[in-house]
């Protein structure tokens, strides 16, 4: 088998990295400390297509597949940005590109792969069901020609930097007997909702990701806003949960690697005791060890990417994807720390902000835990744990 890239691949790998080279450590520390949103390089990712790589080209995109997609958020986070702002519009785009009305893909997909509309936020988390997403309260009542939303949604990012949101409540009452069921997906104009039937609190988090809770208080959403069919919007958010494992995975690999070059390059330049701290095994090996579970991983990242763009459903390869991806990126990020002794705890190395920012990937978009025990149950037919 050829794991190597494609001559286009490796065309889009060097484009990012040089367009991230414009928007160096200085930029995203300023940005953490002040807790701002990369305006400017959310719009250079715009400009190169970048934002729009998954959109096909008859809506303005560039038609790439999940792989190239992968690449482009692995780039950002290995030059030491933060993909956040460009990995949750390419999945949030897809439930829309595949399951939204023709005249909903017309209206929405040509702005959004030009950067006139912004689709970075998807309401699906709230505070009473956390990972348990078929246990959602937050209710769509359908009337006349218009749905009224009331509830509340927790940890959903990039609302108040997003034109339109994508919001998943239930439209029917929870049943036991059709788990799955009951649940649709909405189209929001973020900009036509009044502040009073639409409240939007920021959360002060560890890292700087625009994290908001939302209130609905007789929200009305027109009817023609349902993507898809009333109450087979779980089924809808699927092949997105596997999209943003992929994605998230991709990003890890990034910090990993970034990471892993950072601590290689300080162990090797820095002297302590007439030598440099590199030569001993106790610094170099938990790189070492970091640099061999980054490079599994990605492979395992590429497999998943490869099946979703050949039209498969890799519920177990994306969820081993973000698992081993996750833990490679938080065993370098230990492993840079260390190396850096007090130095990592000095903004101005940027090891304590992405140690920050790469230890969610342990938590979200899923829990680890919860991925084992989709491995353990899915994979090798254990007994359900939850």
């Amino acid at each position: 088998m050829d794991f190597s890239l494609t001559e286009e691949q490796l065309a889009i790998r060097t484009a990012v990295r040089e367009l991230c080279a414009d928007y160096s450590d200085p930029y995203w520390r300023k940005l953490d400390e002040s807790h701002a949103y990369p305006t400017e390089f959310v719009k250079a990712l715009t400009r190169g297509g970048w934002l729009g790589c998954l959109i096909p080209e008859e809506f303005g995109g560039s038609g790439l597949g999940f792989t190239e997609a992968s690449i482009i958020l692995e780039e950002v986070n290995r030059a030491g940005g933060n993909a956040a702002t460009a990995h949750a519009q390419m999945y949030v785009m897809g439930t829309l590109l595949h399951h939204g009305s023709p005249d909903q893909k017309q209206r929405y997909l040509p702005k959004i792969a030009s950067g006139e509309l912004r689709l970075q936020a998807f309401g699906v988390t709230e505070p009473n069901a956390g990972s348990n997403t078929l246990r959602l309260e937050t209710a769509a009542t359908r009337k006349g020609d218009r749905y009224v939303v009331n509830g509340q949604k927790v940890f959903i990012s990039r609302v108040q930097h997003s034109d339109v949101m994508l919001l998943l409540a239930r439209t029917a009452p929870y049943n036991p007997q059709a788990r799955t069921a009951g649940l649709s997906v909405f189209i929001v104009d973020l900009h036509s909702a009044p502040a009073a039937q639409l409240t939007v609190r920021p959360l002060d988090l560890m890292i700087n990701h625009h994290t908001t809770q939302l209130y609905f208080q007789d929200l009305e959403i027109p009817a023609e806003n349902l993507v898809g069919e009333e109450g087979k919007g779980f089924r809808y958010i699927l092949d997105g949960m596997n999209a943003e494992r992929i994605l998230v995975a991709s990003e890890a690999i990034g910090d990993g690697r970034w990471f892993v070059e950072r601590a290689s390059r300080y162990a090797s330049d820095r002297e302590v005791f007439d030598g440099p701290i590199g030569k001993n095994q106790g610094v170099q090996f938990p790189i070492a060890q970091a640099y061999a579970q980054i490079e599994a991983a990605a492979l395992m990242r590429f497999k998943a990417a490869s099946m979703l763009d050949a039209g498969q459903t890799p519920g177990a390869e994306a969820n081993m994807a973000k698992l081993l991806a996750s833990q490679a990126s938080w065993a370098a990020a230990n492993a840079a720390l260390d190396t850096h002794g007090g130095y990592g705890f000095a903004k101005e190395f940027d090891v304590e902000r992405k140690f920050r920012e790469t230890r969610l990937f342990m938590t979200a978009p899923v829990n680890n835990n919860l991925v084992l025990a989709f491995i353990a149950e899915h994979v090798l037919g254990m007994p359900r744990s939850y």
